[in-house]
């Protein structure tokens, strides 16, 4: 497990298997951007994730239509907050209830990783250090079921925008982070909330911009021996499958929960992308 800090290298992470001797079914998603418990998409989102069951779970998931069902890990590639800053004992109202539900899964056995976005970072305090999930600030180096996997919330993979590459790197600096330890809670939130809601949508052609250099990386990263490469940011969800030396490598871009309410699944050694009927 990994807290705060900003190294770009991919980070290893153990081969995550079914724990009930089954094919393992993992669920990815990200850029749910929530903020407020009464917005359509936090609705969503609740209603998703009451329909996962983990591996430990006594009782019948709730019927939902669109995804549900077995879950031995649960992705979030980044933005899945639409701001954190949380301290050990003061969250955000409103997250409140979803962060009760990432914690009842994590009771049953569901595996919970987060992958900071360009939204949501500083989350190994409370989710590593209260909630003992496991939080990577850029990437994840996967083996799923013997499946080598690169999981990143994508911000990062444009090395020419040097101009979000700066922000990124003020806006989770030592003194950014120190500062909003010793700030007001509520005002470090009113200004958290304005800030973020300006830039939490892109336009068509930049979302095609986004996903052709994420399919660059993608293609790069396939020659290097992964087997997928999966990434969010883009808000688009996208899902391509290339043959290569007789293997199936797949491209997936994750798509949103403002518009699209989309998600990956690997289950049976396969990638799929779906979508949540709300």
């Amino acid at each position: 497990m990994q807290g705060r800090g900003t190294d770009s290298k991919p980070v290893p992470l153990l081969r995550l298997q079914s724990c009930l001797g089954e094919s393992m079914r993992a669920i990815f998603l990200s850029d749910a951007h929530l903020i407020d418990r009464q917005e359509p998409g936090y609705e969503a989102v609740m209603r998703f994730l009451a329909g996962l069951e983990g591996p430990r779970k006594k009782k019948a998931p709730v019927e939902v239509s669109g995804g549900g069902g077995r879950c031995d890990a649960l992705f979030l590639a980044g933005d899945f907050f639409d701001f954190w800053f949380g301290r050990e004992g003061r969250i955000f109202p409103d997250f409140l209830p979803v962060i009760q539900r990432l914690t009842d899964l994590r009771d049953q056995g569901v595996r919970v990783v987060l992958c900071e976005g360009n939204h949501d970072f500083f989350l190994g305090d409370y989710f590593i250090g209260v909630l003992g999930m496991e939080v990577y600030p850029d990437w994840v180096d996967l083996d799923l079921d013997g499946k080598r996997v690169l999981l990143s919330h994508g911000d990062l993979i444009d090395p020419s925008n040097t101009g979000a590459a700066l922000v990124r790197k003020i806006l989770r600096s030592g003194f950014l982070y120190r500062l909003q330890r010793i700030l007001p809670a509520p005002l470090v939130w009113r200004a958290a909330r304005l800030t973020s809601l300006t830039s939490r949508r892109f336009s068509a052609e930049t979302e095609g911009r986004l996903v052709d250099g994420m399919r660059r990386f993608a293609l790069e990263k396939f020659r290097e021996g992964y087997d997928a490469v999966l990434c969010g940011h883009s808000h688009r969800p996208v899902i391509e499958h290339y043959e290569t030396n007789g293997c199936t490598r797949t491209f997936m871009t994750l798509g949103d929960w403002i518009h699209h309410c989309s998600f990956g699944v690997f289950e049976d050694g396969v990638f799929s992308l779906s979508f949540f009927q709300p």
